[in-house]
């Protein structure tokens, strides 16, 4: 039997039937606007959305005479379009850089330039090395595994060291801008820090952040406490509202200061679990609800009065069943049970556990470092360490400023491309 169409043919989009790839593909009720991907940051292409308008078409062909009766078909029309989305085959592109040379009547010879970014008889270009660059640095992948993946799926045959200097590279590059960052954070009228052990050269090292909703920036030093805080320069200079855990070294900073209470119901579901205190879970109740309060809108002063004095008089009831305990001349005892300790922070910084009441700005916890640190751990876990403090600086470089853009919603890869182009993009340094 004779088919409408000599064979199944693939042609250009805009081919199709004499009619343009847009109004081919248009959906009656899109008012001619190609359906967008639920993605993060940059919109991008995702299967389950809508139509959009395509590269290629298939037309599958029609047999022009009917198999049950016989008779002819009138002129075929498109009856459904269903769409296939997929990566074409990846390949590595060549460019070749020649230079001319000429000699003058004179007898001086003149050759033209290379251009500033060709340095080497044989280099990979920026989106190679972004490419490196993203897998490594911002998911956490180690640098063997991306060498495999560029290897299988683009055909270019890497070296550790090779992804080491692009990791430098990287750094160096970015220095500018995460130092801007660094400064940003410590202008913010509220800004969040915290540290975790990182392993650095088989030592352990501590990895520092400092973040607002839009900023991330992240650092390595030797030491935990105010000799790192000091060296990296954002706390000494802070005059807003620093967010952490409640560890005595941040004390050491003129700022107002806001205590994490997710770190605050972890203690206290412990001492209601393991000591079973009452009064623990009803602090525990009480933090909650004001959390959902403050939530829904600002609370007036009274309302805070009372939210403040429900707190007084439930750490009073602590107090009756944990007292201090004292030594003969009065003074107390260097080592307390858990739930004293406990009792005792929470009374002597009342104000900076209950500060998000009174300040709209100042979150419940201090989540939003904690989860900063978080992949970081990840890539710990996966590598086992730095080897080092070069490489951990690096990275942490790399992580300020790609975090940075995650928060903004920005291209990371296209970002890392631009870089290496010596066009950096600049996030926004607001808070």
């Amino acid at each position: 039997m004779k088919s409408a169409w000599p064979k199944t043919a693939t042609i250009p989009a805009n081919r199709v039937l004499g009619r343009s790839a847009q109004a081919r593909t248009q959906i009656p009720s899109s008012g001619g606007t190609a359906s967008q991907g639920r993605t993060e940051g940059p919109q991008g292409l995702c299967a389950g959305t809508g139509r959009h308008a395509p590269d290629h078409v298939v037309i599958h062909p029609l047999l022009m005479t009917y198999d049950a009766c016989g008779g002819a078909l009138d002129e075929a029309h498109m009856a459904e379009a269903r769409q296939v989305f997929d990566i074409p085959p990846q390949r590595v592109e060549v460019t070749e850089h020649r230079i001319l040379e000429a000699r003058c009547t004179c007898g001086k010879v003149h050759r033209s330039d290379f251009p500033e970014a060709i340095t080497a008889t044989m280099q990979y270009g920026p989106r190679v090395q972004a490419t490196v660059i993203y897998p490594t640095q911002h998911h956490m992948l180690p640098i063997l595994r991306t060498i495999r993946i560029m290897r299988d799926t683009c055909g270019i045959a890497l070296s550790p060291g090779a992804v080491v200097r692009m990791i430098h590279t990287t750094a160096g590059n970015l220095a500018p801008t995460v130092a801007r960052i660094a400064g940003a954070v410590r202008e913010a009228r509220v800004a969040h820090f915290d540290e975790t052990g990182m392993r650095v050269a088989g030592k352990l090292h501590w990895l520092h952040t400092a973040a607002t909703p839009n900023l991330t920036w992240v650092g390595i030093h030797t030491r935990r406490g105010q000799k790192a805080f000091d060296a990296f320069g954002i706390l000494p200079g802070f005059q807003g509202t620093a967010i952490h855990d409640g560890w005595a070294p941040y004390r050491k900073y003129d700022c107002r200061h806001g205590l994490c209470n997710a770190h605050h119901l972890r203690e206290l579901t412990l001492v209601h679990e393991q000591y079973g205190q009452r009064w623990a879970k009803n602090m525990i109740d009480l933090l909650v609800a004001a959390n959902r309060g403050v939530a829904n809108g600002p609370f007036t002063k009274d309302r805070i009065a009372q939210m403040s004095a429900d707190y007084t008089a439930i750490l009073t009831k602590g107090d009756a069943i944990h007292p201090v305990k004292k030594r003969k001349d009065g003074t107390a005892h260097r080592r307390q049970s858990y739930p004293t300790n406990l009792l005792r922070r929470l009374r002597e910084h009342t104000g900076d556990v209950l500060r998000f009441l009174s300040d709209q700005e100042v979150p419940f916890t201090n989540n939003l470092t904690e989860q900063a640190v978080r992949m970081p751990k990840v890539k710990q876990k996966i590598s086992g360490c730095f080897r080092t403090f070069d490489g951990a600086a690096a990275f942490c470089t790399i992580r300020s400023y790609l975090e940075t853009l995650r928060k903004q919603r920005i291209d990371l890869l296209q970002a890392l491309v631009q870089s290496f182009r010596g066009e950096t993009p600049d996030p926004a340094m607001g808070y």
